[in-house]
């Protein structure tokens, strides 16, 4: 059996992962022949390569259907419950930087940090009756961070569409959302809060506890680990 590595299948990321192969000597391309998500690799024999969605990846790693993969530590993070455990991290590949962050209406000027949106949150409240509704896609990343910081006068709303614009459709008083360079935020009259990054994502490499480790797999893992001139977390290792 094959090590298989699911990467991104589109776009910068891609070209990315690619590259970052590339670099330790093992050559990746699209299967432009196939019909399927497929690439082809050089460099390393026995490394089987697929593509999916940067969004699907997280699931592929869980269920394993693949043995090890690349995606946003955020999609991983917020996908999957037990993450550390059943997908750990192997390295951190320095690029398809991200932060989830909390931001809050520009014109909310005493609100500057997490504290200030508690007590925002329970004067919201008092007034209107109902918690402050906090828009985002990231439930769980979200949820986590906020009860790590005593916030309680909140609520949830899944993000249907652009999240950066629920405060001015008036479906929420704030958002949590991932941003790049906080451009598009900002376009909206939407400020982070100085302490309000809940989670810095980068493409990872992840590996899969549940995926099918047989001799070969992990003879060609070992000369993955060699070639990239990582240690294999113990984790891995033990597997």
């Amino acid at each position: 059996m094959t090590l298989r590595i699911a990467l991104p299948s589109k776009g910068r990321l891609m070209e990315q992962c690619f590259a970052w192969f590339a670099g330790h000597g093992i050559a990746m391309a699209r299967d432009g022949a196939a019909r399927t998500y497929a690439a082809v690799a050089e460099g390393l024999e026995g490394l089987d390569v697929v593509l999916a969605s940067a969004a699907e990846v997280p699931q592929a790693l869980a269920e394993g259907r693949v043995h090890l993969g690349v995606t946003g530590s955020d999609l991983v993070r917020e996908g999957l419950a037990d993450w550390a455990e059943a997908t750990p991290e192997w390295t951190r590949l320095g690029f398809g930087h991200a932060d989830l962050v909390l931001a809050v209406p520009a014109g909310w000027i005493d609100v500057a940090t997490v504290d200030d949106l508690d007590a925002a949150a329970a004067a919201f409240r008092a007034v209107h009756g109902h918690r402050l509704r906090i828009a985002t896609k990231y439930h769980r990343l979200t949820r986590d961070f906020l009860r790590r910081a005593g916030v309680a006068d909140y609520v949830l709303v899944d993000s249907q569409g652009a999240t950066e614009g629920s405060v001015r459709q008036q479906t929420a008083e704030a958002v949590a959302d991932i941003t790049s360079t906080g451009e598009t935020l900002a376009a909206n009259h939407l400020r982070i809060l100085e302490d309000g990054v809940i989670h810095r994502s980068q493409a990872t490499l992840f590996a899969a506890r549940a995926a099918d480790w047989t001799p070969e797999a992990r003879r060609t893992l070992a000369a993955l680990a060699q070639r990239l001139a990582l240690p294999l977390p113990d984790a891995i290792a033990h597997w």
